[in-house]
């Protein structure tokens, strides 16, 4: 698992992450994680899948008009990707 370092924060910075993660009972590398963790992956992120499967719920398909999207559906198989 990747690692880095972070040089110059200030103080008071230092002292808040240490004092939040005390609430939280955990070390402040933990708390970083998390708080790294909080600020790339936001919990209201939706996925398009999701968001897929919800419209069709919405919409109501019949079994006959799921069928017509299973069957319109390429099944090919996806070509690796070069870099040359």
């Amino acid at each position: 698992m990747p690692s880095f370092t972070i040089r110059n924060v200030p103080d008071e910075v230092h002292r808040a992450i240490r004092v939040r993660a005390a609430r939280h009972g955990r070390s402040i590398e933990a708390e970083m994680r998390d708080i790294l963790e909080s600020a790339v992956k936001p919990q209201g992120r939706l996925k398009l899948g999701s968001l897929l499967a919800e419209i069709g719920r919405k919409v109501k398909l019949t079994d006959a008009e799921f069928a017509i999207f299973e069957s319109a559906r390429d099944r090919t198989p996806a070509r690796a990707a070069s870099f040359e």
